[in-house]
C-alpha cells in the first residue's frame, strides 16, 4: 500500500521551495540545518587556516636554518627561525633551543603542538558525517510511523492519502538531507585530513634532517659530501 503512494509522494515533492521542503521534513530538519551550519563554518575556517599556513611556508628559510646548523652556528639558526611564521621553522627553533636537554622530546612536543593546530575542527566534521545520516534515518522512521498511523483506523484510503504521502515525503526528505550533508562534508574532511598528513611529513622530514646533521657534527664527521 505504501509502495503505491511513493510516486505520489515524489510528485508532491517536485516543485517545492526550500521552506516547503523544510516544513515537510518536520522536526528532524532543525538539527540537520544546525549540522549543516556547523560544518560550513568549520570548513570555511579551516580553508582560511590552510591558505594562511601555505602562504607562510618558507622552504628556503628552513634550508638556511639547516645550513647554519651544519656550520655549528646554532644561535644564528634559531634567530633566523624566530623571524619566520613557517610552522616547520617553529618546530626547528623549539628543538634547537632545547637540544641540550632532550632533542627528541623537544621535537615531539613542538610537532604535536603544530599538528594540533592543523587537526582542529576535524573531529567536528567527522561527527557531522556520522550524525547526519543517522538523523536522516530517524526522520525516515518517524515518517514511516506517521504513514502507518494514517493507515490505521477507519475510513477509506482516499481520505488518508494526504497523511500517507506526507509521511512518505517526510521520510524521503530526511534521508536525502542526511545523505547530502554527510557527502558534502566528507570531501573537505578528507582534504583537510590529507593536509594534516602532509604537514606531519614535512615536520618529520625536517626533524630527521636536523637530527642527522647534529649527529654528524657530534661525531666529528663531515656534514657535506
Amino acid at each position: 500500500m505504501i509502495t503505491m503512494h511513493l510516486p505520489l509522494a515524489f510528485e508532491v515533492l517536485m516543485g517545492k521551495t526550500f521552506m516547503e521542503l523544510f516544513k515537510a521534513g518536520h522536526f528532524v530538519m532543525w538539527p540537520m540545518i544546525t549540522l549543516s551550519f556547523v560544518a560550513m563554518t568549520v570548513v570555511v575556517e579551516r580553508l582560511l587556516f590552510i591558505i594562511r599556513e601555505n602562504a607562510s611556508r618558507d622552504h628556503e628559510l628552513v634550508e638556511k636554518m639547516l645550513e647554519k646548523v651544519e656550520t655549528r652556528d646554532i644561535e644564528d639558526a634559531v634567530a633566523l627561525g624566530k623571524k619566520s611564521k613557517d610552522f616547520v621553522a617553529r618546530v626547528l627553533v623549539y628543538a634547537l633551543s632545547n637540544k641540550d636537554t632532550s632533542l627528541s622530546n623537544a621535537f615531539i612536543r613542538a610537532s604535536n603542538q603544530e599538528l594540533a593546530r592543523f587537526q582542529q575542527g576535524l573531529a567536528t566534521l567527522d561527527t557531522v558525517v556520522t550524525a547526519a545520516p543517522l538523523l536522516g534515518l530517524l526522520g525516515t522512521v518517524t515518517g514511516m510511523m506517521g504513514t502507518f498511523g494514517s493507515l490505521g483506523g477507519g475510513g477509506d484510503i482516499a481520505s488518508k492519502a494526504s497523511g500517507i504521502t506526507g509521511g512518505v515525503a517526510e521520510a524521503l526528505i530526511a534521508t536525502a538531507c542526511g545523505l547530502a550533508v554527510a557527502v558534502t562534508t566528507l570531501f573537505p574532511l578528507n582534504i583537510l585530513g590529507a593536509r594534516v598528513e602532509e604537514a606531519r611529513h614535512e615536520i618529520e622530514d625536517a626533524a630527521n634532517a636536523l637530527e642527522l646533521i647534529i649527529k654528524k657534527s657530534e661525531a666529528g664527521l663531515p656534514t657535506q659530501e
